[in-house]
């Protein structure tokens, strides 16, 4: 009996259990906690900290591949749908369905801004090289600069996939981490004059328009950029769906259960990634502190052509707005719309604010367009 109990204990995760299997439970706990408790970016960071709690289960295997005859893990098969390019696509397919293009339609100017926001992804490129990293991998660092959790996972997992893991949880961590980071340079490169412009009310955008829009984009991005073609035609789809007022279920289930549950599969598959024997490397470390640059880059890049444009436009123009134009939807407009109000209470800048923060979901997918074309 004594036998037995001892067996029986070797055999569980308890006596298998390694200390970096240890310490990436604690580290998907402190996700979890700034998840649930802190609220940070809840509907991927929850799923992407516990796919990371599973994958660290000693012995589980929920991530391991079929082999002597046996069938692989839940999650590896689950995983085959990052890994194949199918769930961020989808991912865009649910966010075109929920985004208003209509303030980059009503100012066409904001997506300066938005291409002006990437600057960070080319900073941190040539940053990841002079470091030593590979062109691919520092292409796929450099994404992160973008805000764009999706296209940072479709980018990495087609140029450097045994970088998966550290870039999704960067990229997802710093989207979580907008209210944070960007304030403080928000207010360091503007004056507070400029903080409390207010700006005209846009002019209302037509319907024609609204549904012309996504065609001429996917047609023109798509033909200048055809590496970009999935990102940008799935998006551009989920929003003609939106516009077009002629199929509401299908809007309804792309803006709901379609998204949420790609959500889910890929939030806990990207996380089980992130196994102790890969994560827990200096190499991690340099893509956490080279997402951060790329992050704040592409924060400073849309507020020094904002401030450009404020003195352009003869003060017309809050360069607050520039900061929206990385590509976390909708949190980075919010973002302005806070610091709007601090400094000018009754100052409603949300909404021109969006029209650059739409302008770069589209400007960080035809930025990973380039860099699939170029090192894909």
């Amino acid at each position: 009996m004594q036998e037995a109990i001892v067996e029986f204990l070797k055999s569980t995760g308890y006596a298998a259990a390694t200390w970096g299997e240890l310490v990436m439970i604690a580290i998907s706990a402190i996700l979890l906690y700034l998840a649930i408790v802190r609220k940070f970016e809840p509907l991927l960071l929850l799923p992407i900290a516990f796919g990371m709690l599973l994958a660290n289960l000693p012995l589980a295997g929920l991530m391991e591949g079929p082999k002597d005859g046996m069938v692989g893990g839940l999650l590896y098969y689950l995983y085959q749908g990052v890994k194949l390019g199918i769930y961020p696509p989808l991912i865009f397919l649910g966010v075109g369905a929920m985004t208003d293009f209509g303030p980059l339609i009503a100012n066409p100017s904001t997506i300066l801004l938005g291409a002006a926001a990437q600057l960070g992804i080319f900073i941190t490129f040539l940053g990841a090289l002079l470091l030593g990293y590979t062109p691919p991998q520092a292409g796929s660092i450099g994404i992160i600069g973008g805000a764009d959790g999706p296209t940072a996972i479709f980018v990495t997992s087609r140029l450097a996939p045994e970088l998966l893991g550290p870039i999704a949880i960067a990229a997802y961590s710093y989207m979580a981490l907008v209210p944070i980071i960007q304030p403080p340079i928000m207010r360091a490169l503007t004056k507070k004059s400029d903080r409390q412009i207010v700006m005209e009310q846009l002019r209302p955008v037509s319907k024609t328009e609204k549904v012309l829009f996504p065609i001429i984009v996917t047609v023109v991005v798509g033909f200048m950029l055809p590496s970009a073609a999935a990102l940008i035609g799935m998006l551009m789809l989920g929003n003609l769906i939106r516009e077009s007022g002629v199929v509401d279920r299908l809007s309804k289930t792309t803006q709901n259960e379609l998204i949420n549950i790609v959500t889910i599969f890929l939030g806990v598959t990207v996380g089980a990634t992130a196994k102790a024997s890969s994560f827990l490397t200096w190499q991690t470390i340099g893509i956490i502190v080279l997402g951060l640059i790329a992050f704040s880059g592409g924060t400073a890049g849309g507020v020094l052509l904002g401030n450009l444009m404020c003195w352009l436009s003869g003060r017309k123009v809050n360069p607050l707005i520039g900061s929206a134009g990385v590509s976390a939807v909708p949190m980075a407009a919010r973002v302005v719309q806070v610091v709007a109000q601090e400094e000018r209470p009754g100052n409603f800048l949300l909404m021109h604010a969006m029209g650059p923060n739409v302008a770069g979901v589209i400007g960080s997918a035809i930025v990973a367009g380039v860099l699939l074309s170029r090192f894909g």
